[in-house]
């Protein structure tokens, strides 16, 4: 946006609240912490239950929206059956800490067993586990009051071990590990990783990459001459398996500094 209407967003009022939104800033800053903002350490007390009762399928694809769990689309309900067959793609216990994702209030850890959970969900088979794991080293995806978008990289053996899509159409809806394996990100930020629009993701259009975060595998072998894969030149061996998220902002954001600068 203008330099114009960036000063009217300094100088002006929060359309919330009415206050002078500097003052606001200065008052955050400086007034003594609530007695919830000064929590640390995971949470005390009651927790959401690990399962939940038993219901028509209906009724429970209308829960998980209704408490924002899903990305809108329909899900496969992850129950105990399906989610122990899922972790059988995996030598990792279901109570292993993945990642502990901080916010005011406290952390939330996130096990293999959610992370199987969120796979579930998102239609994913045993043998997508590993890339899966993999990517929710970096749950919740990046999040902007600008729309921020994420790319998924696979390299190495595992994406012919699990057929992933390396040529035609490798960035479009016509490959099952390509999709899922991107969606289960989705998921995994959207639940576990507790981002909601309007209480803790503030993008403002969105970005319709982040249904399935372009995911797709390097076609490695067509490289030109003298090109290394993405994974080794990151300093992986080009016969090890790894992943690479990458987050950016959206093309509005890019094409306004653009023109800013020219």
């Amino acid at each position: 946006v203008s330099q114009e209407i960036h000063e009217k967003y300094v100088n002006g009022r929060d359309p919330t609240t009415g206050l002078p939104i500097m003052q606001e800033v200065i008052d955050a800053l400086t007034e003594p912490l609530t007695k919830e903002e000064q929590l640390t350490g995971l949470p005390q007390g009651a927790q959401e239950p690990r399962l939940l009762p038993a219901d028509t399928e209906d009724n429970l694809q209308a829960l998980f929206k209704a408490n924002d769990w899903t990305d809108y689309l329909p899900v496969i309900l992850p129950t105990e059956e399906k989610v122990a067959s899922m972790l059988k793609g995996t030598g990792h216990k279901p109570d292993e800490v993945v990642k502990t994702i901080n916010w005011p209030g406290g952390g939330r850890q996130l096990t293999v067993e959610k992370v199987a959970v969120s796979a579930v969900m998102a239609g994913a088979k045993p043998q997508h586990l590993p890339v899966i794991l993999a990517i929710a080293t970096m749950a919740p995806y990046g999040n902007s009051t600008t729309s921020m978008a994420n790319m998924i990289i696979v390299n190495g053996p595992i994406r012919k071990e699990i057929g992933m899509n390396s040529g035609t159409g490798a960035m479009g809806p016509y490959n099952e590990a390509n999709a899922v394996i991107g969606r289960s990100f989705t998921l995994l930020s959207r639940g576990p990783g507790n981002l909601h629009s309007g209480k803790t993701a503030f993008c403002a259009l969105g970005n319709n990459l982040q249904y399935n975060n372009c995911c797709f595998a390097e076609n490695e072998e067509a490289l030109p001459p003298g090109w290394q894969p993405f994974h080794v030149q990151k300093g992986f061996k080009k016969d090890e398996s790894a992943v690479s998220l990458l987050h950016g902002w959206g093309i509005w954001s890019w094409k306004n500094i653009y023109e800013n600068k020219k």
